[in-house]
């Protein structure tokens, strides 16, 4: 299946994962440019910004936890988030926890909130309707997994 295929199958899902894509870059980029700020509070969500965009290259690009030296205590963590439901939890708790940098000051962390919270409510849709996981064979699903063992 190509990607514009993919997109196509109007499977929430392949928009939550390729969303998550870009939260990863955005949590990353927002993140590191935060932690420069001289306010303890935006360093600490910076950091936790930083941490979950690191969490979520595992999740959403699968075959990485086949390529990079993990433990097995991480490499359970990530696996617990093969549904809608859980991903769409863990997209909506990063987001809240982003959400919450802008009681200090207002900062581009709200980028990172606002995509996460995006993300989440793709998941979300894709769990109440009741659509299968489905990850993209671009970002390492089934095929390239599959080829890599």
């Amino acid at each position: 299946m190509s990607l514009a295929e993919e997109f196509r199958s109007r499977n929430f899902s392949i928009y939550g994962q390729w969303t998550g894509v870009l939260c990863i870059i955005l949590c990353l980029a927002v993140g590191i440019a935060n932690i420069f700020s001289f306010n303890a509070v935006l360093i600490v969500f910076s950091v936790l910004c930083i941490i979950s965009g690191c969490i979520l290259v595992f999740i959403e690009v699968p075959f990485l936890l086949r390529i990079c030296p993990t433990s097995e205590k991480f490499d359970v963590f990530i696996r617990r988030f093969t549904t809608n439901w859980m991903r769409a939890a863990m997209y909506t708790i990063m987001s809240i926890v982003q959400w919450l940098s802008l009681l200090k000051d207002p900062s581009s962390l709200l980028a990172a909130a606002v995509f996460l919270l995006i993300a989440g409510l793709f998941y979300g849709l894709a769990g109440l309707k009741s659509q299968e996981f489905v990850g993209s064979k671009t970002l390492g699903g089934q095929g390239i997994a599959q080829m890599i063992v």
